[in-house]
């Protein structure tokens, strides 16, 4: 797997220095800058995976630098998080407006910022919709991506909405094997308190669904 590059752009060398030294802890390879200006710079000659940006720093503020990143095409969709002390509701929408992708105030629980950093690397990795195949088929199963229809041998199948993205995502990733915490990653996504047991009850309910021979279905189970 290849290693994330995680920028962190702060005017307070301590707070670069702690997040620094934990998400070198989780295995992402970090690059620091103590200003705007160095940040954008560094955005474009580096090429990181996220942006952690302070929203007030001097010259060019966090504020400015995510509005360049959003403006320029090869940056447009670089996930990036806003941390500052600015606690302010107005604050925050304004910088959700202007691209940022999550916003977290100081002071912070590092352990908070890691488990956000993982969720919006989870959510930019995860297929757009026009990225996404119109139709599927394969030995009398065809499932319709923009209607969300499916059928079995031209027979109509109801899914739940978890069932049809658990399809989906199984059609798009042929021939290779999750466990159930990457399944709870990739389909359930940040949804709190979903117990792994869970995704067994969509996976038998979905096999049941479009397996052609039921009879034998619960030996395989």
């Amino acid at each position: 797997m290849t290693q994330k590059k995680i920028l962190v752009a702060d005017d307070e060398k301590d707070i670069v220095a702690l997040v620094s030294f934990n998400l070198d802890r989780e295995g992402f390879a970090v690059s620091r800058a103590y200003d705007g200006q160095k940040a954008w710079e560094m955005v474009n000659a580096e090429k990181p995976d996220l942006v952690i940006l302070d929203l007030m720093m001097p010259g060019l503020s966090g504020m400015e630098v995510c509005a360049r990143l959003r403006r320029q095409e090869t940056t447009a969709s670089l996930p990036i998080i806003m941390l500052t002390a600015k606690s302010d509701p107005v604050d925050k929408i304004l910088g959700l407006e202007i691209g940022a992708d999550d916003y977290l105030t100081k002071p912070f629980h590092v352990r908070e910022l890691i488990a956000r950093v993982r969720a919006v690397l989870r959510r930019s990795e995860r297929p757009k919709e026009n990225d996404l195949p119109e139709a599927f088929d394969f030995r009398g199963l065809h499932i319709d991506f923009g209607s969300y229809r499916v059928t079995v041998e031209s027979q109509p199948i109801e899914l739940s909405s978890r069932e049809f993205k658990l399809l989906q995502f199984f059609t798009s990733h042929p021939g290779r094997v999750y466990s159930r915490d990457q399944l709870l990653d990739r389909v359930w996504g940040d949804e709190a308190f979903v117990e792994p047991r869970t995704v067994d009850v969509h996976i038998s309910r979905l096999r049941t669904a479009i397996e052609p021979d039921k009879e034998n279905l619960s030996s395989a189970l």
